[in-house]
């Protein structure tokens, strides 16, 4: 028999969270009403996360786990979480204990009131920096206002969905997966849990700033055809300016010919612009051109080295 609910965690180096992880996240096992799986995808951890994993296994056969051949990114490692998961029910959350476990209780009430998607939104980030909050803060309303699809804000990966929402995510093919976002796109009936966000249990921030503005422009390229339409109104007012510019330089050589306006500085400031408004255009078409050429060589999301505790005949 299948279990009713299926946690999915990813796992990135966290070996010293994966013992008190266990501890809060068996004591949410102990007190749902129906039989749970816990899968742990080892996303090409360097430190002993999946010699504890493996521990943990053999302690306990309600977890599940995969490991990945190598790092293959957060987002990937719930996707191989969820087509793995066989629960009536998929809760999905972080391993550093900043989504809270006891959460799912709450999550699961709003479930049986008939919702599919039950998010876990934020209403403050605990003893983080102005800098952070502030770019996050700004992120997720400037994508809810140019996606085309209603993105909560202020929510991450941290939710609970019924079995119909995920059969249709696992079927949904893009490679550059922005989980948040798909799981808006899918639709049906959504609501939010509030909760205040804890900081990082123990070790180091994995997401790093460089991987956290990469998430942001998946998801911003993704989900909308805003900077597309940007980068064409861009250039009309840089042609605008360029007309403007040649009939002023024209009146003062007419006008004024000794003017310094007409010298050196005018034309360069003129090649300076109009050269940062191509590059700037290129590289929001490379952004789009990118994806294209990832989608088109059809590569596996991931590859797995090891795979315990589901049946035989399962596969992603």
């Amino acid at each position: 028999m299948f279990p009713k609910y299926s946690f999915v965690i990813p796992i990135y180096n966290e070996e010293e969270s994966l013992a008190e992880l266990y501890r809060r996240i068996g004591a949410v096992m102990e007190r749902m009403d129906g039989s749970v799986e816990l899968i742990l995808i080892n996303d090409g951890s360097r430190d002993r996360s999946l010699q504890i994993i493996r521990e943990l296994h053999q302690k306990d056969s309600r977890i599940c786990y995969l490991s990945f051949a190598r790092n293959f990114g957060h987002q990937i490692a719930v996707t191989a979480g969820v087509n793995f998961a066989r629960g009536q029910v998929v809760v999905i959350l972080d391993g550093d204990l900043q989504d809270p476990p006891e959460l799912i209780l709450d999550m699961v009430e709003q479930w049986r009131l008939g919702y599919q998607v039950v998010y876990a939104q934020r209403t403050q980030r605990r003893q983080e920096s102005w800098l952070k909050r502030m770019p996050a803060y700004l992120y997720y309303r400037i994508l809810r206002h140019l996606a085309d699809v209603d993105i909560p804000i202020d929510t991450g990966d941290f939710c609970l969905m019924d079995r119909c929402v995920v059969d249709i995510l696992n079927k949904m093919p893009e490679r550059n997966r922005y989980i948040r976002g798909l799981r808006a796109w899918i639709g049906f009936r959504q609501t939010a849990v509030k909760f205040d966000r804890d900081p990082r249990f123990a070790g180091d921030v994995k997401y790093t700033f460089a991987k956290s503005l990469g998430l942001a422009l998946n998801g911003l390229v993704s989900f909308s055809k805003v900077p597309l339409r940007l980068s064409t109104y861009v250039g009309l007012f840089a042609a605008v300016v360029s007309i403007i510019m040649a009939l002023l330089v024209l009146y003062w050589r007419i006008f004024y010919p000794h003017s310094v306006l007409t010298g050196l500085a005018t034309i360069l400031m003129a090649i300076f612009f109009l050269g940062a408004v191509q590059l700037v255009s290129i590289g929001i078409l490379g952004e789009y051109i990118g994806r294209i050429y990832e989608e088109v060589k059809g590569r596996p999301l991931y590859t797995l080295a090891e795979v315990a505790g589901f049946d035989n005949n399962h596969h992603s």
